[in-house]
């Protein structure tokens, strides 16, 4: 039986959590963004043994990249948390668009990806005009 354990953590946290995580080869499963009352959380899930133990950070808008620790593992969804939910990984690169091609982005008729902040931002301002 795999368990799971969340432990919050502060920003602060972050890259000597995963640099400690990596040190003892813990394998980095995931990189989760969701919205609560209080905004954007993150949550990184790491596997130790047959558990995975979830730490989160709270009200996170600009967190640091572990991508240099964890390379694509992580870099491929903090890219994914930045163009989506608009979450800024301070140090990662995010010159190029992961889902869609930038010139796709001009409203022309193509899918258009809205970061999830901007969306909230655009319907609170709407609740308050």
């Amino acid at each position: 039986m795999q368990g799971y354990e969340k432990i919050v953590m502060t920003k602060d946290d972050i890259v000597p959590t995963a640099q400690r995580m990596r040190d003892e080869g813990r394998r980095l499963v995931m990189i989760h963004g969701f919205l609560t009352d209080n905004g954007f959380n993150v949550s990184y899930e790491y596997e130790v043994g047959s558990n995975v133990e979830s730490y989160t950070v709270e009200t996170a808008e600009s967190l640091p990249s572990i991508a240099a620790i964890y390379d694509k593992a992580a870099e491929w969804p903090e890219r994914e948390l930045h163009e989506l939910m608009g979450i800024t990984f301070e140090g990662l690169d995010t010159s190029r668009r992961l889902f869609l091609a930038d010139s796709m982005l001009d409203g022309q008729g193509q899918i258009l990806v809205t970061p999830m902040k901007e969306l909230i931002d655009k319907a609170q301002g709407g609740k308050q005009a």
